[in-house]
């Protein structure tokens, strides 16, 4: 057999893996593509356009957080308290994916969540709610760990808050002041907002 013939052959069976490749490729594309979207309804795609994560709060209650982005899914656990503040760390659709306070994450109807921004206090002490943004201000107020306050703004380092709580005659108590930002569960580091 010639030099030329073997090419020839040779030449027809490199067709015909080629071939056999790309069809494998063309019926398994779809497949690979379905998959792809799915992964992504479990990474930070951003259907609304707000930046990812981003801290919110329950809006109503009792919600229902679930294992999926649909009420197909299981319900996970109920908040039975609004005000309370969730991380938004993916979208899909009308449903968010968030995180609280623990680390827990499920899915929550969009609906179901707002843009009021609440907070707990972080770390093993209390921390102070102080008159003005300054350690040298008054001392208003000691919060424990886990403490909700409602985060009206931070710059940065500070963020002015609103505390709610009853004394020991059973009376509704509020009371205004700063917090340092790292003490906040809630806000960023360095996140400023009015």
């Amino acid at each position: 057999m010639s030099i030329t013939n073997r090419v020839i052959i040779l030449h027809k069976k490199m067709q015909k893996i080629i071939l056999a490749r790309a069809k494998l490729i063309l019926i398994f594309l779809p497949i690979i593509f379905s998959f792809s979207l799915a992964a992504n309804a479990q990474t930070n795609s951003n259907i609304s356009g707000l930046k990812l994560p981003r801290f919110v709060s329950v809006g109503s209650n009792p919600v229902n957080v679930r294992v999926g982005p649909g009420k197909k899914y299981e319900i996970a656990w109920i908040f039975v308290k609004s005000n309370i503040p969730v991380e938004i760390i993916s979208e899909f659709d009308k449903w968010r994916k968030i995180r609280d306070f623990e680390g827990s994450e499920g899915w929550v109807h969009q609906s179901l969540l707002s843009s009021q921004r609440y907070g707990r206090i972080t770390g093993e002490k209390n921390a102070k709610l102080y008159a003005k943004p300054s350690e040298k201000s008054k001392i208003r107020a000691q919060l424990a760990p886990s403490f909700l306050v409602k985060i009206k703004s931070c710059d940065g380092k500070w963020c002015k808050v609103a505390v709610k709580y009853k004394n020991d005659k059973g009376r509704q108590i509020s009371i205004n002041g700063y917090i340092e930002q790292k003490n906040i569960w809630g806000v960023y580091k360095g996140e400023n907002f009015d």
